[in-house]
């Protein structure tokens, strides 16, 4: 009998990043620190742990998928991409314009299948057509729910997929399983995943393929503009300046201590250990709390209040580089010491930018919803808030080991509340605030934006096209805050860094319409094989990489490779890595999608994004994935965990077809907290606006209303009785 401990791997979703190990080369040249070594690798020929094996040239092989065969040529029609026209299975005629020639050499027009796919159809004998109608996945399922004997594949997210696989639309993949070895051996390899996509414990069904955008791993991260910091804190003397503006009417009230002390783990300034440093707050006071009390100041008063604070509370440990409290490896830094910090950012414009104007905390696209909602998520950090970054809508697992909703619970709307205080103070930008604004895309290029949360890659590459870094700008990952977590340890809470911003299964998925597909043995084995091919080491590779016209070889042919995490991966070709910044300014995900066609779903490794990472960005992440190793900063865990609060939400939670029919009845659940691009969001709303809906004018009110008029309470009994029917089924598993 398996402990619960260590069946938690339902909860996240491992990528078998083991079995990428067998796509060794005979020989093989590692990449690391930017040298290079030529070493013998494995025996070509051996066996991966997936079951495939190698050829001649050490590349990996898919084991076929027993008797999975069909006719040559047979057609899938696929209604799949991943939430836009530009990242399908094809080339739409943005992307391609008149044509386009690609790394691989060869030119592509709208309408042409993209290389990965290409590859796909060449190496497994069927064809493909496009159905796909460029939606975000719950979208694209809704355009086809009703005809879905037109599609034989279709995008979908995983409540859909499985709500719909359960009302008999999707076919059960689990019932083919032993004909997929490939699939098998992934979901044996990784009970996580099995568990995590099962849409019923006691038929063990599998409606749709999981998607991995990397997994264990942190996925979101404080951004700041660090030579702001330096400039602002750093040096000797006090900080003076031509012209400041003074701070507007203080709202935000202290959330950390006003006196007494606070002693957290930092790691050491050259990340080889972890030492405490305290917070005393009798000896300087809460910065917070001091400004408040200053009445109207300036920026330079401002600042030289924070520099003062950082020195005192810290009895000297920051030194002169007092920036290091917030940008530092041994950063200590908490939502107070930020808020501070943020009123003096917007209260510096000239000494920053050189304008009258400098936005302080903001999200990347502050006119989409998709985007906005990153600040509740950031609150969540900020104030030891769980649920508000969650796998599953808003659902965490607590000390007692039963299943939450953030959004009926006070303590969310009071992270929310102090949001709002910072807009009222203007430390959040106005694009923010004001949808119909000067959109937040352009901040960081004219120098008008301070701080973000968000993807690490994708950001940090904006400091090789938008920023000045020969002027020393710096757009860089810092550490997670300190803030007060209540995981059960203790009565009164801890204070540490915790992230619920972990990578596991993604929302989405790829299903077989059972309509669609019919009686139509060949359309079906067709399906099942691609499945079962994406999931063979080579097929990760493939629907990572592209084809191998993309990646850098040897001249026998064998992969050149890098050490990624313990595990040797292939290289890009440096075609590939100069078409990236021609086609995509860098961000890897955006070229993968437009051009390669690959990182649509599956199992994506983050092994090709690390190496089109800034150097920047490359220094930011290190600082953080340091902490997380030390066990500075703390996050999910990949089991079912003793302290049931560090177990990761499952992304997908096991319910009946009629418990699904009732949770769908709960529409205010769904409209009003949605994350799409375009939709509404409460919890958005109430930073930006403050309670406005009905029957909410504070946090106790709010959470009540989620609910009571809202059918929260009961939707979250459904999701915690699936959650023990799962939890029953992991103590049945051998």
């Amino acid at each position: 009998m398996k402990k619960r401990n260590l069946l938690a791997l339902l909860l996240t979703g491992i990528m078998a990043v083991g079995s990428l190990s067998a796509c060794q080369p005979k020989i093989v040249t590692t990449v690391e620190g930017g040298g290079t070594t030529t070493v013998q690798a494995d025996a070509v020929g051996a066996q991966a742990s997936d079951g495939s094996s190698t050829d001649t040239t050490g590349n990996p092989q898919a084991v076929e998928a027993t008797g999975l065969t069909f006719a040559p040529g047979t057609v899938l029609r696929m209604a799949t991409g991943y939430n836009s026209i530009k990242t399908g299975l094809f080339f739409d005629a943005e992307t391609a314009g008149e044509g386009i020639t690609l790394a691989d050499g060869k030119t592509y027009n709208a309408g042409d299948l993209k290389p990965t796919w290409v590859e796909v159809q060449n190496k497994l004998g069927m064809t493909f057509e496009d159905k796909y109608q460029g939606n975000s996945a719950s979208a694209e399922f809704d355009y086809w729910k009703e005809q879905l004997d037109q599609v034989d594949m279709l995008s979908g997210t995983a409540v859909k997929l499985n709500e719909n696989g359960v009302a008999g639309s999707l076919v059960n993949i689990a019932e083919y399983l032993d004909m997929m070895p490939n699939f098998k051996a992934y979901l044996e390899t990784n009970p996580i995943v099995r568990l995590s996509i099962t849409g019923d414990t006691d038929t063990e069904v599998i409606y749709y393929s999981p998607y991995f955008d990397g997994v264990n791993d942190i996925e979101r991260m404080p951004l700041m503009r660090t030579d702001w910091v330096q400039k602002l804190l750093d040096g000797e003397g006090e900080f003076t300046a031509d012209a400041s503006k003074n701070l507007a009417t203080a709202v935000y009230e202290p959330y950390m201590p006003t006196s007494g002390s606070v002693t957290v783990d930092v790691v050491t300034a050259d990340g080889s250990a972890v030492e405490s440093v305290t917070k005393n707050y009798d000896n300087a006071g809460n910065i917070v709390d001091q400004m408040n009390a200053a009445g109207s100041i300036d920026g330079v008063t401002a600042v030289n209040m924070l520099r003062t604070y950082i020195d005192t509370a810290y009895d000297g440990y920051y030194g002169t580089a007092r920036s290091d409290l917030f940008i530092g490896q041994n950063a200590a830094w908490d939502a107070d010491e930020m808020v501070a910090l943020l009123r003096c950012v917007v209260a510096n414009p000239q000494t920053l930018n050189g304008t009258d104007s400098v936005q302080g905390l903001f999200s990347r696209e502050d006119d989409n919803n998709q985007r906005r909602v990153d600040m509740f998520r950031f609150a969540g950090t900020l104030f030891g808030v769980r649920g508000l970054e969650s796998r599953q809508d808003y659902l965490y697992v607590g000390a007692d080991g039963s299943m939450h909703d953030a959004r009926q619970e006070a303590d969310a709307y009071l992270a929310l509340d102090r949001m709002n205080a910072m807009v009222k103070e203007g430390l959040i930008s106005e694009a923010f605030v004001n949808a119909s604004s000067e959109s937040s895309s352009t901040y960081l290029e004219n120098d008008l934006g301070f701080m973000s949360y968000d993807y690490n890659q994708t950001q940090t590459i904006l400091n090789n096209t938008k920023l000045q870094t020969e002027d020393g700008e710096k757009y860089m990952a810092v550490m997670v805050p300190v803030a007060l977590w209540n995981d059960g340890s203790s009565a009164d809470g801890t204070y540490m860094r915790f992230t619920e911003s972990w990578r596991s299964v993604k929302t989405d998925g790829w299903g077989i319409s059972k309509a669609g597909v019919g009686d139509d043995q060949d359309k079906l084995y067709a399906a099942l094989k691609l499945i079962d091919f994406a999931y063979s080491a080579e097929g990760q590779i493939l629907m990572s990489y592209g084809p191998d016209a993309f990646i850098k070889t040897n001249a026998d042919g064998s992969y050149v490779t890098f050490n990624f995490n313990g595990v040797e991966m292939p290289e890009i070709a440096d075609a590939t890595y100069e078409e990236l910044w021609d086609k995509a300014s860098g961000n890897y995900t955006n070229y993968a999608r437009w051009y390669l066609g690959s990182t649509l779903s599956f199992a994506k490794s983050q092994a090709f994004e690390y190496q089109c990472t800034s150097e920047v960005g490359k220094e930011g992440a290190a600082h953080i994935s340091n902490a997380i190793a030390l066990g500075v900063i703390r996050h999910p865990e990949l089991a079912v965990t003793e302290n049931g609060w560090y177990t990761s939400v499952p992304t997908v939670l096991p319910t009946t077809k009629q418990e699904n029919d009732t949770l769908s009845g709960y529409t205010d659940l769904t409209s009003k907290f949605s994350q799409n691009k375009g939709e509404q969001n409460i919890l958005v709303d109430i930073i930006a606006s403050g309670y406005t809906e009905e029957g909410m004018s504070n946090a106790e009110e709010a959470a009540n209303a989620v609910a009571g008029t809202m059918s929260g309470k009961q939707y979250l009994t459904l999701k915690e009785d699936a959650w023990e029917r799962l939890l029953d089924y992991y103590e049945t598993v051998e």
